[in-house]
């Protein structure tokens, strides 16, 4: 074999190689391994996770779907527009006088024999309620009682051995945190939403006499009225009851009856039939920054009383008029509301044990709680009318005279003393400070005023920016307002 044939050899062997090599990259190529993206969760998140669900599983077969039904009734006072010739082409237009409506509404078995608690708004004047449970049974509803105070009813139907859900504490509850709210918003049966407590004991929200309502961000709909709101345990710790909208729609502000105020309205509605409170006989007011400062208080908290019932419960204590409640039974009083409520829901014919605070001093009383009149927030609303003449102007507002006339037209009995507000000129320190025409001033800086001399006596003691500390009485209602005083 001569050089020649080695070197061709040589040379196909070296071009099979490269082409051999090259081929195989393009059919084949390296593999490339399916590796998409996998996110670390932690351990403890994926735990929470879980526990979240359990306590859905747990919590929402003793959630039922309200369904009732009520005859509507709409007066038509224009009623002979409809007689006569035209009465043909209008009967398609005219509104039926009375017609039936259906409305939807949340509960939660609280009892395994068939006890429901709810809104009272829900069953409210109801001819039929239709109960449906978890697992699609129906039954018929029959209220037991409601409250209107609290917005809080009872329902039973005729069944046995049902998962009820378990109590909590709704006192121990602290803004932060999470809640679930359980329902059947717009007919979406048994949702459940997340969210946290976001403020406790909110009053003043004009949805029942006595408010203690927790806030929560918990996603709350039309539909949700009756469900239950549960902690992380699922414990049942408020009764979802209303939203603050603009919209009619979740915006982020929900209200739930606290689990302890809704308990012992529905111990007495099935026990007793009806809800007895209790009475403690005072009239209290909020305890402002300004007020806090007149009555030496180191905060604006507590309930300053402004008067107290003769025979009641707090004069037999010896409480009175200019006390500032701050606690009961241990339990710290932080305004007018929590008083209220606290009292409310005392046993009647129980002893409880009030802390005051007294010109300084921090006194402690033993009251026994009575039961609230019917008739004891029954206060005239009438109005002095006109006044002729004033005889003094302070402040801001001018005075007279208290006559038994004047007296008679402001709803006071002729046994009334004080002097009378006559006017109150418009931007001035009386009038920021929310005196009103017709109000009786009975104090001034706890000092009684009867008549127009002790009046006039008491402010010509008064320097340019001192504060008046006034007493009124505006219609049988009393409390104190602190005005700035100038000539």
């Amino acid at each position: 074999m001569n050089r020649k044939t080695v070197l061709l050899i040589i040379l196909f062997l070296l071009l099979g190689y490269v082409i051999g090599t090259h081929t195989g990259s393009v059919s084949s190529g390296p593999e490339q391994p399916i590796n998409p993206y996998i996110p670390r969760v932690s351990q403890g998140l994926s735990e929470k996770s879980i526990a979240f669900s359990d306590v859905v599983k747990s919590v929402i077969p003793t959630v039922v779907n309200i369904s009732t039904t009520k005859t509507m009734e709409r007066d038509i006072p224009f009623q002979h527009f409809f007689e006569g010739p035209l009465r043909d082409f209008l009967e398609p237009f005219r509104m039926p006088k009375r017609w039936k409506e259906q409305s939807l509404g949340s509960g939660v078995i609280v009892s395994s024999d068939g006890y429901i608690i709810t809104n009272s708004h829900v069953v409210e004047k109801a001819e039929v309620i239709k109960v449906t449970l978890y697992d699609k049974q129906t039954y018929k509803g029959k209220v037991v009682g409601m409250d209107k105070k609290t917005d809080v009813a009872v329902i039973k139907i005729p069944a046995k051995n049902l998962q009820a859900i378990r109590w909590g504490d709704s006192d121990k509850l602290q803004v932060g945190e999470f809640v679930l709210a359980f329902g059947n918003p717009y007919g979406l049966n048994h949702t459940v939403t997340m969210g946290i407590v976001s403020a406790l004991g909110r009053a003043d929200v004009g949805i029942t006499d006595y408010e203690d309502f927790i806030q929560t961000d918990a996603a709350i709909n039309p539909g949700n009225s009756g469900g239950p709101l549960v902690n992380i345990n699922g414990e049942l710790i408020g009764i979802n009851t209303a939203i603050f909208s603009n919209t009619g729609g979740y915006q982020g502000i929900g209200f739930a009856v606290p689990s302890n105020m809704a308990r012992a309205v529905m111990r007495q509605l099935i026990e007793e039939g009806k809800v007895t409170r209790g009475w403690l006989g005072v009239t209290i007011q909020k305890v402002t920054p300004e007020l806090a400062r007149e009555f030496g208080l180191k905060k604006p908290a507590g309930a300053l009383v402004t008067d107290v019932f003769k025979g009641s419960p707090a004069e037999k204590a010896g409480i009175k008029r200019g006390d500032v409640i701050v606690g009961l039974n241990g339990i710290e009083i932080r305004d007018v509301e929590s008083l209220r409520n606290r009292v409310a829901q005392t046993e009647v014919g129980s002893t409880v044990r009030i802390k005051v605070k007294r010109d300084g001093r921090t006194l402690h009383m033993d009251v026994t709680i009575a039961e609230l009149p019917d008739d004891v927030a029954m206060l005239s609303s009438s109005r002095m009318d006109e006044v002729e003449e004033d005889e003094g102007t302070v402040a801001g507002l001018s005075v007279m005279e208290l006559t038994e006339d004047i007296a008679r037209q402001l709803g006071l009995s002729g046994s009334e003393e004080g002097i009378v507000v006559s006017r109150v000129e418009p931007y001035s320190p009386a009038d920021e400070a929310g005196v009103r025409k017709g109000d009786v001033i009975q104090e001034i800086n706890r000092k009684r005023v009867r008549n127009m001399e002790d009046f006039n006596r008491i402010v010509s003691t008064l320097k340019e920016g001192d504060v008046m500390l006034l007493f009124i009485n505006r219609n049988g209602k009393k409390f104190y307002i602190p005005v700035k005083f100038f000539s």
